[in-house]
């Protein structure tokens, strides 16, 4: 029996039932689940275990490790510096990084980086000392060759984005990514979110365990759809882009360490709860949440603009990337299943980024509502949208029609 913790409003019960549902018919683990409506808290819930070794139960203020739903932070403090006019997507990224201009980069845009047009979703594999630092990823993407010729194509770039996007805001602002998240989001919002963990604050985390066998889609050859092989054989080619940009990070990374924790790494290291993920989505949008807004709708309409979208040259699936999100995808000929990556947010105009293993951060500026889910139990559900957060998302939906709204 997995005891569920927390408060819903009136109407949302629905939403409830799913994410109990996610403990008994979809293998959670420990999870936690926000939702704002027109920048009301309506669905704050948690339950499960924290740790299984331990059974230490999910709390309140358990924090959790969110992977690339981090990319979502990361726009936005970019998307803050060219709202105040201290940065332009148009420009060269060399504009503000002299360094970049090499090997073939000097005209990469600031806004080919944030949709993964600019061909770098690699570098030569890092040791673990030099992964720890900010410097060493730096310096190598300084040096290194674009792996097509830049805004003619798109594909994901797990580790790199960080870095890239990462440097543009410490040149433009002078601070790092992580402090520039922790002044000028986190803490006028009041939230529990870090790039770069504190200390202090590690007693809190929750503990990753890796992917359930039920949900390897390689454990199960005969229902695969055509977007899971795709991955899956570009995953076991060691020359493709997939393999080369997943061997970026050492094989002695942990992701239950303090030292992976500590990190500012602005692609896949970010640490929250799912009430603070929401209210990041909800404060840019609507009327924003306790009276902040922190993107107008002007600044919306051009990062929702679609940049980039098809079968991508790095996880061989459909993905589709407007500046610094996924934005709601649709299927393809030849797919039966959306990306992973770029899956269904609901609706058109949702925005938001997914993370390894499950997790999820959205805004829907249509219905108003700003969505968040965070677990522990990776699932790998490559080519297909998690089947924990697709309810979650059929349940919101059906919760907002039923009082009058959508």
């Amino acid at each position: 029996m997995h005891e569920i913790d927390g408060e819903i409003s009136p109407g949302f019960e629905k939403v409830k039932e799913e994410f109990a549902k996610n403990f008994t018919d979809r293998a959670d683990l420990g999870a936690a689940f926000s939702l704002y409506f027109k920048g009301e808290k309506v669905v704050d819930l948690w339950g499960g275990l924290a740790d299984v070794e331990s059974s230490k139960p999910w709390a309140e203020d358990s924090l959790q490790l969110i992977f690339s739903s981090t990319k979502g932070a990361a726009a936005l403090c970019a998307l803050i510096l060219g709202q105040r006019g201290q940065l332009d997507f148009n420009a060269p990224v060399a504009e503000y990084w002299p360094e970049f201009a090499q090997a073939g980069k000097e005209a990469i845009t600031v806004a080919m980086i944030m949709s993964h047009q600019g061909g770098l979703p690699h570098i030569p594999p890092l040791s673990f000392a030099e992964s720890l630092t900010w410097d060493a990823p730096i310096n190598a993407l300084e040096k290194q060759q674009p792996a097509w010729e830049p805004g003619t194509a798109h594909g994901y770039h797990p580790g790199t984005y960080g870095w890239l996007i990462g440097e543009v805001i410490r040149r433009v602002s002078g601070k790092t990514p992580g402090t520039f998240m922790a002044d000028e989001v986190s803490t006028p919002l009041g939230l529990d979110f870090w790039i770069g963990l504190p200390e202090s604050e590690e007693h809190r985390m929750t503990t990753v365990q890796a992917v359930d066998p039920r949900f390897d889609p390689q454990g199960d050859p005969d229902t695969m759809t055509e977007a899971q092989r795709q991955m899956i054989a570009a995953s076991q080619d060691p020359q493709s882009l997939l393999s080369l940009s997943m061997s970026v990070l050492p094989i002695e990374t942990d992701p239950n360490s303090y030292a992976f924790h500590a990190q500012e790494q602005p692609a896949g290291n970010g640490i929250t709860d799912a009430r603070s993920l929401a209210k990041m989505y909800a404060s840019m949008i609507g009327d924003g949440v306790d009276g902040i807004r922190l993107l107008n709708d002007d600044t919306i309409r051009m990062a929702t603009t679609e940049l980039a979208s098809g079968i991508d040259k790095v996880v061989a699936v459909p993905t589709r990337f407007g500046m610094g999100f996924t934005l709601n995808n649709t299927i393809p000929p030849g797919f039966s299943e959306f990306s992973s990556l770029s899956g269904s947010l609901g609706s058109e105009g949702a925005f938001g980024h997914s993370g390894a293993g499950g997790s999820l951060g959205f805004a829907d500026p249509t219905l108003d509502f700003a969505f968040a889910y965070v677990m522990n139990q990776m699932h790998m559900v490559a080519g297909g949208d998690d089947p924990r957060t697709l309810s979650l998302i059929k349940a919101v939906h059906e919760s907002i029609a039923g009082l009058g709204h959508g």
